[in-house]
């Protein structure tokens, strides 16, 4: 596949291009959207994972598929980080479990620890070393014009929020098991991944398929009509 090398623009004038989506009739649209709605309503959070290997190129799909997200004036300030050395994950669960301990012995507070009760969570992060894949997510508060000067991005977090959505679903309908994992704090992650300054990280997220012994919270999700208002 052809690559193309991306450079920002900034100040030129709107130039609009022909936009042709491929056409569907209403009765596709309506069996593409309730099978997207069976399978998303599949997805779990998984954080025990089996270390068998799943194809590289389906997770390198998918974060092809989350970089085309929507951004705040297209500025894509995203970064994916596919952690491949055993001795870098390993580092990564040894600093992020440290935080862990800290978080859970009472930095989260009495309130957080409740919520989290049923989720059944604590401070060791065997995913991070378990999933055969692992990413990390960075969001990128500015950029470097190639003179040093400092270009201020906008909506950041909404567009790296929207970005790791797209991301989970396009692992989820791959076939694929997935996990966000947001230590706090989250600064040792750009020291062990030698990011550069302007980037700050957003989410771990293992990959994998589950373990043949893995189990998930006993959990409802909200129903359409607790969460969608009509007006």
């Amino acid at each position: 596949m052809a690559t193309t090398t991306w450079t920002p623009v900034h100040g030129q004038d709107y130039r609009g291009v022909p936009y042709r989506p491929r056409p569907t009739t209403d009765a596709q649209a309506l069996r593409t959207a309730a099978f997207l709605r069976r399978r998303m309503d599949e997805r779990r959070t998984v954080r025990r994972f089996s270390s068998a290997p799943v194809p590289e190129q389906a997770v390198r799909d998918a974060i092809a598929v989350a970089a085309t997200a929507p951004s705040g004036a297209h500025q894509q300030p995203w970064t994916f980080v596919l952690v491949k050395d055993p001795q870098i994950r390993r580092r990564i669960r040894q600093a992020a479990e440290r935080e862990e301990r800290r978080a859970y012995a009472g930095r989260l507070g009495e309130q957080w620890l409740q919520a989290l009760r049923p989720i059944g969570t604590d401070h060791h992060k065997a995913h991070l070393t378990d999933a055969p894949h692992l990413i990390v997510v960075f969001q990128q508060r500015y950029s470097l014009d190639p003179d040093g000067r400092i270009r201020k991005h906008y909506y950041v977090d909404e567009s790296v929020g929207i970005a790791v959505g797209m991301l989970l679903s396009a692992l989820h309908l791959s076939g694929l098991a997935a996990l966000v994992h947001t230590p706090s704090p989250m600064r040792f992650l750009a020291e062990i991944l030698r990011r550069p300054r302007n980037e700050k990280a957003f989410a771990v997220i293992p990959v994998g398929r589950p373990a043949d012994d893995c189990e998930v919270p006993d959990l409802v999700r909200k129903s359409l009509d607790q969460v969608l208002v009509e007006v």
